[in-house]
C-alpha cells in the first residue's frame, strides 16, 4: 500500500472512530456551551486535567463549570434544608476554584426549567436558590442534573488570551460529555483523541509533501 493510500485510510479510520469530533485552538471558536480541556502540560496546577463546559460566555466575562471533578459529598449533605435534597445521594461536583460556598446546576431538559438560563441545546444553567430548589423538587434523574460547588471564571478577553497562549483545546458542545457517567476519566479520553488527531494530521502533511 502506498503512503498516500495509507494516509487516507488512517484519516478515514479516525473519523469513523470519533464521529462529530473536532477541536480548535482559535479564540474565535470560544462559544457558550463549548467544552475546554487543559493541555497535557498545564501551566496552572489548579486546572491540570480539567474539562470545563462554558455555561455563560459574553462580553462581560465567562463562567465555566468543571465537569470532571466529582466530589464525595452527597447532595443531601451539601444542600441540607433545601426541599428535595434529602433524598439525593448522588454527589456534588466541584465546579471550580471561585466561590466554593456557592452552588450552580446544569440541567438537561426538553423544556425550559423555571428559574433557569439556556446554555445551548437542551442544556440549562441554574444559579439561584429558587432554580436549585426547583430542579430538586422535580426529582430529576441524576443523569439529567449536575450540581456544582464553585465555578471557574474569566474576565473580559482573559480566556481568549489563554487560548492564544496555548492553554486550552476547544471542543464543540457535547451533551454526552457534560453528563458522562465516568467523569474522572473524561480528560484522559479527550486528550488521547486530540493527540491521535494531531498525529494523523501531521502524518498526512508529511506524506503529502513527499
Amino acid at each position: 500500500m502506498d503512503v498516500r493510500r495509507l494516509t487516507r485510510l488512517m484519516l478515514t479510520l479516525f473519523v469513523a472512530a470519533a464521529p462529530g469530533f473536532s477541536q480548535s485552538m482559535r479564540p474565535e471558536d470560544i462559544a457558550q456551551g463549548s467544552i475546554l480541556i487543559m493541555q497535557r502540560d498545564a501551566p496552572d496546577p489548579l486546572f491540570a486535567h480539567s474539562v470545563i463546559v462554558l455555561a455563560k460566555h459574553e462580553a462581560a466575562g465567562t463562567i465555566g463549570l468543571m465537569i470532571h471533578y466529582r466530589s464525595n459529598i452527597p447532595i443531601e449533605r451539601a444542600l441540607k434544608g433545601i426541599a428535595g435534597a434529602d433524598q439525593r445521594t448522588d454527589p456534588m461536583f466541584v465546579g471550580g476554584p471561585v466561590e466554593l460556598e456557592g452552588v450552580m446546576g446544569l440541567l438537561r431538559s426538553d423544556v425550559p426549567p423555571p428559574h433557569a438560563n439556556p446554555v445551548t441545546g437542551k442544556l440549562y444553567l441554574v444559579a439561584s436558590k429558587e432554580g436549585i430548589a426547583g430542579a430538586l423538587a422535580e426529582a430529576r434523574k441524576a443523569s439529567d442534573v449536575r450540581l456544582f460547588l464553585g465555578y471557574a471564571g474569566w474576565g473580559p478577553g482573559q480566556l481568549a488570551r489563554e487560548v492564544r497562549q496555548g492553554g486550552w483545546w476547544i471542543f464543540p458542545y457535547d451533551e454526552s460529555a457534560v453528563f458522562d457517567e465516568h467523569p474522572e476519566t473524561l480528560w484522559n479520553r479527550l486528550i488521547k483523541r486530540t493527540e491521535l488527531r494531531k498525529a494523523a494530521l501531521s502524518f498526512s502533511r508529511k506524506a503529502s509533501s513527499r
